[in-house]
């Protein structure tokens, strides 16, 4: 249909549509497009119709809108706002792609619209699309080359694109328009200055970068900046005396900056240990109460000068009464040698403290206050916690504890060698004793809810949460919308532990989504970072967005969902009134007495749990609703709603769990777990080729992995096993086999893997667990493999002594091993006498259901325990 040209009186009216558009009065809008639509000879006005869709899209109701706006499309297939408006409800819909062809489409109609240009390079960078970006760039330079964006954004193009010199060479153009007077400050200009440096500096233009530098010094506001990169470019262009200059400056100004002294040791050059120390010495004179200083020869230092430098650092630390003294020296813990240097040390120090209050009997200084004793106790619990000797640290913290009780740092240590001791709900009844003792702290209060939620008490750490949260909204909901990323991952894993899989999922699915708004989010930078001029910032924000997913948050919350998923393929969530009715049957009329009352209990708390639900559900939808009308201008309907019950019955879960696993294989490739849940999955829809490729990657970083050898045998049976395999397919698969493997069959290599590694607990329990995986009958030779705890044995944990114990009771190492189980546990519990998994079967007041749930009574005893 041809385009209609609408009358002056109807065009006036159409204006004031846009107008209404612009702000945000979308209902005074749908007015004037209905007074034009009414007119017959224009009820079927394209771009009309499009603006009324887009209107209607403003206020949520999304089919009615591209109902509207595919109907003006057709009617006036020539017309630029038609196409654009349909590229701004795809837009919407978060539909990038197709949006940027709606938005080509406008441009064949109308070339040198500015607005669709600019939209169109808004889409362009947020889908990285950097060629186009440039292109468009370019036309918007072209059009408007007077504007400061237009320059700037097609400097960041050729930038993105790695075109360093030609990005320098469009920021210099546009400088050189820029009249500014060499003594007038202007943070914009002073911006422009410094991002202009950094593209010299990456285009490895380093004398223009010092030139440029010394030039327009004065107009750079960030001075710090100035000197920081100077330093870095004089040690580029090798010229050590200047760089050794502005590092001694820059270390006057700030004596405790470890980059710094890196920057010396890069001038200087010392050619020995010596030398090295030398430059710290100079330092401790002229800095005697600096505390990096005396920090960083400890990482290059041996022996007696070690222990020299670290004592006269741990003297100055205890004195003073620095609680994160250990944490500074935790990274020194790799070197056995200085480990116990530091030991003999500091219970050196305990010793004297405590019989005649000096560090050591030889001293002639003045007696330490009895808080120095304090600290030192405080540092060796933290010690021999991290040196795996939890009765010597609860002695120390215990001792620390009687003399001081109110201070919190002592109760958080205890909680913390309780939880690595593998008791965390002893740790979480510690963690909730700090807590007690400061509850207008937020630290402590986030650190009990994380420690309550590893302990299984969920409601308990969302009530613990809540003393922080807004009030008249749940707290959960409240965590989820200031996107609390650490309580969602934590809760993931101990719905999982649970059992409660769709609940899990739910908070993995929500994390994932924080994810997409985050990435969404870029979109406010694209024109503000342009006019703000903060351009170095922006780039780096780019540039983080682009890897975004590598975040430990994200790694965590995936990891979580593909376990689920893969948890769920192997063993789907059956109707639960089958399963209740099977299990009733089974049970005598005392037990079946019992269980009902327990049914009806957990039933009224459910009641009860629904109606508090019901009631916040109310008052979010008031204060949604209030949010909305304040707020109308949110574009797109609401989000899917998350429900646990749906998420656990997927039809296809291997398909979702790809869908987490595609980030990690791009951008977490360097973790060895990334490879090998990936192989969990092929293997479980039977891909070979993928396989393949997750175990050759694997075995690049660490060929003799546990896990990766159980994967490897079950590849190598999978392969002999399999009868349909394409005959393309088998060649390439047995040619990487024999590279691979060297065996002819699974059971010899497995044998092979055994002896070479015959000394390392997590390996006997891998060749173990394929074993019995291989040949059934091998049961029993592959449990006294798995069970072995001999002194002489390395890798031996808590971890995978509790792995053994769970391989033992679930099948994994033969059928009926309840007895081997049980006299493996009370080894264990010789072992590690703290740890709940190894306690003996009174231990625990039944408290746990066989989901993993509490009942309403229950909950409120352990509440009441903590």
């Amino acid at each position: 249909m041809p385009t209609i040209t609408l009358p002056p009186k109807e065009n006036a009216l159409f204006k004031r549509i846009l107008r209404c558009y612009e702000h945000k009065q979308y209902r005074n809008g749908l007015k004037f497009c209905k007074q034009i639509l009414s007119n017959p000879k224009f009820a079927e006005h394209g771009e009309t119709l499009a603006m009324k869709g887009l209107t209607l899209n403003c206020l949520g109701k999304k089919e009615d809108a591209y109902d509207l706006v595919r109907r003006g499309l057709r009617n006036d297939l020539k017309s630029h706002v038609c196409w654009h408006v349909y590229g701004l409800l795809q837009r919407s819909d978060k539909k990038y792609d197709e949006a940027i062809k709606c938005y080509r489409n406008a441009l064949k109609w109308d070339k040198d619209n500015l607005q669709i240009l600019r939209d169109l390079s808004l889409l362009q960078i947020q889908m990285r699309d950097l060629e186009g970006y440039r292109e468009t760039r370019y036309q918007l330079l072209q059009l408007r080359p007077a504007q400061r964006a237009s320059w700037i954004g097609y400097a960041v193009a050729y930038h993105l694109l790695e075109d360093f010199e030609m990005a320098a060479k469009i920021v210099e153009e546009f400088r050189k328009t820029q009249q500014m007077s060499p003594d007038k400050v202007d943070y914009e200009y002073s911006e422009l200055l410094l991002y202009q440096n950094q593209v010299l500096r990456e285009a490895g233009l380093y004398k223009e970068a010092l030139e440029h530098l010394t030039n327009y010094e004065k107009q750079i506001c960030d001075k710090l900046a100035v000197e920081e990169t100077r330093g870095e470019v004089l040690l580029k262009l090798e010229r050590p005396d200047e760089a050794l200059e502005v590092y001694r400056n820059l270390q006057e100004r700030n004596p405790e900056n470890w980059a710094y002294y890196q920057g010396l040791e890069k001038a200087l050059k010392p050619a020995s240990v010596e030398e090295r120390q030398k430059i710290y010495e100079e330092a401790w004179v002229k800095y005697p109460k600096g505390l990096v200083p005396r920090r960083l020869p400890l990482t290059f230092l041996t022996g007696e000068k070690f222990r020299e430098c670290l004592d006269c650092y741990l003297r100055m630390n205890f004195s003073k009464g620095c609680p994160p003294v250990f944490t500074t020296l935790k990274s020194l813990y790799s070197d056995k040698e200085k480990v116990s240097i530091i030991e003999e040390l500091v219970v050196g120090y305990a010793t004297c403290l405590k019989s005649c209050r000096m560090f050591s009997q030889n001293d002639d200084g003045k007696e330490e206050p009895p808080t120095t004793l304090l600290w030192v106790q405080y540092f060796l619990a933290q010690h021999f916690d991290h040196v795996d000797q939890q009765t010597l640290a609860l002695e120390y913290i215990n001792t620390a504890i009687d003399s001081t009780p109110t201070l919190i740092e002592l109760f958080l240590i205890k909680a913390k060698i309780y939880k690595h001791a593998g008791n965390i709900k002893e740790a979480a009844r510690w963690m909730d004793e700090a807590q007690a003792l400061d509850t207008a702290d937020r630290f402590i209060n986030s650190k009990c809810a994380k420690y309550m939620l590893k302990a299984g008490l969920v409601k308990e750490a969302e009530e613990m949460c809540s003393k922080f949260t807004r009030e008249g909204t749940s707290a959960v909901e409240n965590l989820n919308e200031m996107q609390c990323m650490w309580f969602q991952t934590e809760c993931a894993l101990a719905y999982k532990s649970m059992n409660k899989y769709g609940d899990a999922l739910k908070k993995c699915h929500e994390i994932e989504r924080h994810f997409v708004e985050i990435t969404d989010d870029q979109f406010d930078f694209h024109t503000y970072c342009m006019r703000k001029m903060t351009l170095r910032s922006y780039v780096n924000l780019l540039q983080l967005e682009d890897v975004l997913r590598m975040h430990p948050f994200y790694y965590k919350a995936a990891r979580t969902a593909i376990q689920i998923y893969l948890a769920l393929h192997d063993n789907p969530l059956t109707d639960d009134s089958k399963e209740h009715q099977a299990d009733t049957e089974n049970l005598s009329d005392k037990e079946l007495k019992k269980l009902r009352n327990k049914q009806r209990r957990a039933q009224k708390k459910a009641q009860l749990e629904e109606e508090r639900k019901n009631a916040e559900k109310e008052k979010q939808l008031k204060n949604q609703k209030k949010k909305k009308e304040d707020d109308d201008e949110e574009i797109g309907g609401p989000k899917e709603e998350l429900i646990p019950d749906k998420l656990a019955k997927v039809e296809h879960p291997l398909e979702e769990a790809v869908k987490f696993l595609t980030p990690l294989k791009n951008l977490v490739k360097n973790k060895m777990e990334t490879h090998l849940l990936a192989f969990e999955i092929y293997f479980r829809k039977e891909k070979y080729l993928l396989m393949l490729q997750a175990i050759k990657r694997a075995v690049a970083m660490e060929p003799s992995h546990p896990w990766l050898h159980q994967c490897l045998v079950r590849f190598f049976k999978g392969v002999s096993d399999s009868k349909d395999l394409p005959e393309a397919v088998r060649t390439v698969v047995k040619e990487e086999i024999s590279r691979l493997f060297g065996e002819s069959n699974p059971q010899s290599f497995n044998k092979n893997y055994l002896s070479q590694h015959s000394s390392s607990i997590p390996h006997r329990v891998a060749a173990a667990k394929m074993m019995f995986y291989l040949d059934n009958s091998a049961d029993k030779m592959a449990c006294e493999l798995a069970t072995a705890l001999d002194d002489s044995l390395t890798g031996r944990s808590i971890e995978i002594c509790t792995e053994v114990l769970d391989a033992l009771l679930d099948g994994s190492l033969g059928e009926n091993q309840q007895k081997a189980a049980e006299s493996y546990r009370a080894a264990c519990h010789k072992l590690y006498p703290y740890t709940l998994a190894f306690m003996p079967p009174g231990y625990e007041d039944n408290t746990i259901s066989a989901n993993g749930d509490l009942s309403a009574s229950e909950h409120d005893e352990m509440a009441n325990d903590m």
